[in-house]
């Protein structure tokens, strides 16, 4: 595939977005250790998935999928967080993609998986500077934009109004009630990591279902279990939390339709097998 032909695609879209917003936010708070930390992201995330490959007896290809989540845990992860720290986050993050799979598919989503561990085994610092919330609120339109390029390419607008809509009616509730003392929600940096995840976490083809139906139940179970934990205890790892749910039920929902199809398979075989004697 050429370069073109790969920029066209949902991950190459993916991996240009990141990449601009590095670069936007890098220069908005005239902070460069983000670039450095993105190099140490990616680097580590694509060694890690090369040597998975191999010793699976992978075909090769183009790591994609590893540089994208380098650069999505580098976005996220404050920018003083140490080198050690965000290579282990990154070697969790892309071992999650290799050990919970269902049928040579990873379960959850590979960054936040290793940003929810790195918050529970190190405590590392989250800002997620490259949502751009440290910077103007103007700055959101390039969210936007870039997230409606991602929702039309892989088609997953019922997932993301369905999420959107759940998640900024419960968090406007809790803030207006002042559940759990919250009252932030729908600021930056709050507003920025919804945007940012919604778009660039949720939508992940591997990791969501594809039907319209299953996308709407999907948005709206991360929406309520992530905004129900952010509730009760604060702080942005709810969104993981709720994309952690939203994700089994993804593989409980393909699970289920996996052993139906077979089971109709059996049927229909054993049918055959009547009628030919």
């Amino acid at each position: 595939m050429t370069a073109k032909k790969w920029l066209k695609t949902p991950k190459g879209y993916v991996t240009l977005a990141m990449i601009i917003y590095l670069l936007i936010a890098s220069i908005g708070s005239k902070d460069i250790m983000g670039i450095k930390n993105a190099f140490v992201a990616v680097f580590v995330s694509v060694i890690v998935d090369i040597l998975c490959r191999t010793v699976k007896k992978s075909k090769w290809s183009m790591p994609d999928s590893a540089i994208i989540t380098g650069l999505i845990i580098s976005l996220i992860i404050s920018t003083t967080s140490s080198v050690g720290v965000i290579a282990a986050t990154a070697v969790m993050a892309i071992l999650s993609k290799y050990l919970l799979v269902y049928k040579k598919k990873p379960i959850f989503n590979p960054a936040a998986i290793g940003l929810l561990l790195s918050v529970l085994f190190f405590h590392s610092g989250q800002s997620w500077w490259g949502a751009f919330g440290d910077l103007p609120a103007w700055t959101i339109a390039f969210l936007l934009i870039g997230g409606y390029a991602i929702t039309n390419r892989v088609n997953k607008y019922p997932q993301i109004f369905a999420f959107f809509g759940t998640t900024f009616l419960l968090l406007l509730l809790i803030g207006y009630f002042n559940i759990g003392g919250e009252t932030d929600a729908l600021r930056p940096p709050f507003i920025n990591a919804t945007l940012f995840f919604g778009f660039f976490m949720l939508t992940d083809p591997p990791t969501s279902p594809a039907k319209d139906k299953d996308q709407v139940i999907f948005g709206i179970l991360t929406a309520v279990a992530g905004t129900l934990i952010y509730g009760l205890f604060g702080g942005l790892t709810y969104l993981y939390f709720g994309l952690v749910i939203g994700n089994f039920y993804s593989f409980l929902k393909k699970r289920s339709s996996s052993k139906a199809s077979l089971s109709r398979s059996n049927v229909i075989k054993n049918r055959g097998l009547q009628t030919y004697r």
